[in-house]
């Protein structure tokens, strides 16, 4: 429904929305020089989206519309890559008027996803050899089978809506009843390396680099023996911050870790019933954070 949709609700009200898609999902999988077939494809994170794919994205919106700045909404990985970003790319910084970070996960210390915390207990070598080295949860064509046919009736409506909150947090009754089209979708898949990247940040409690596994990989990679810690003090543009009680991803004891390194905190909301997914599908967003969006915009124009 359009007037949930944040996209559709800034594009009615005059804004050029450009929607961007993450490296290695369905809608996204293409390469110059590989196939999906290749290993070398999916030797990425999301350090790998940080530094190369979210700049070239920002810069070709940039080229195409003539604009000199523009607003960057991201939500969960979203504000990941922004995160590291524009924290270490302050020219890229500078083309931003403000960053919108919806539900942001940068340190998951206090994380309560049990399906990711229970990965990250095992040991690499072992999750590979049980997941592969190329991608993780593909799009499947059973899933979007059930989808389509079974998860736009009741009661497999609520069963369907369960299933998309499985290590994100539960708040079923605010979800919009276009559950069967999000399933149809979704999962979309990312690639094994950005989630054993996500286990090693776990393990750790800190906001790192991917580790290539040796002191000669990690030179190459990062110019330096061990992973770097990515600093979001340095970010200096203005950030706008909402977050969920019941977020099981971005915990409320790691978001109290993030707003104090936030240099330019400009506005934070917490809404004690959201959990991860309420930001985007949740049938009270437009009411309690879209309308704030775009008062924001309004302001930083």
């Amino acid at each position: 429904m359009d007037y949930n949709s944040l996209g559709f609700i800034l594009a009615d009200a005059g804004y050029d929305v450009w929607l961007g898609n993450t490296r290695g999902n369905t809608w996204s999988s293409k390469h110059i020089n590989y196939t999906e077939k290749h290993q070398e494809f999916w030797l990425f994170s999301f350090d790998e989206k940080a530094k190369y794919d979210l700049p070239a994205s920002i810069n070709f919106v940039l080229n195409k519309t003539g604009q000199e700045k523009i607003f960057y909404v991201g939500h969960s990985e979203g504000t990941t890559m922004a995160f590291i970003a524009f924290s270490t790319m302050p020219h890229l910084a500078k083309k931003i008027k403000m960053f919108f970070a919806l539900a942001p996960v940068v340190t998951v210390k206090y994380l309560t996803n049990t399906a990711l915390t229970k990965l990250a207990m095992v040991p690499e070598p072992k999750l590979k050899k049980m997941f592969g080295t190329k991608q993780f949860l593909a799009q499947d064509r059973t899933m979007k089978w059930c989808a389509t046919y079974l998860c736009n009736r009741f009661p497999m409506d609520y069963l369907c809506g369960s299933v998309v909150f499985i290590g994100t947090g539960f708040n079923v009754l605010n979800i919009n009843s276009r559950i069967d089209v999000y399933l149809s979708h979704f999962p979309a898949g990312t690639s094994i390396q950005n989630m054993l990247h996500w286990t090693q940040i776990v393990k750790a409690g800190k906001f790192k680099g991917f580790d290539w596994g040796s002191k000669e990989a990690n030179m190459a990679h990062h110019n330096q023996s061990t992973p770097p810690f990515h600093n979001v003090q340095r970010m200096t543009l203005p950030t706008a911050v909402w977050s969920g009680g019941n977020d099981w991803l971005a915990d409320s004891k790691d978001m109290a870790l993030l707003l104090p390194q936030i240099p330019n905190l400009v506005y934070h909301k917490d809404i004690p019933e959201w959990q991860h997914l309420d930001f985007v599908i949740g049938y009270d967003a437009p009411q309690r954070m879209y309308i704030e969006i775009m008062d924001l915009m309004q302001t930083y124009k």
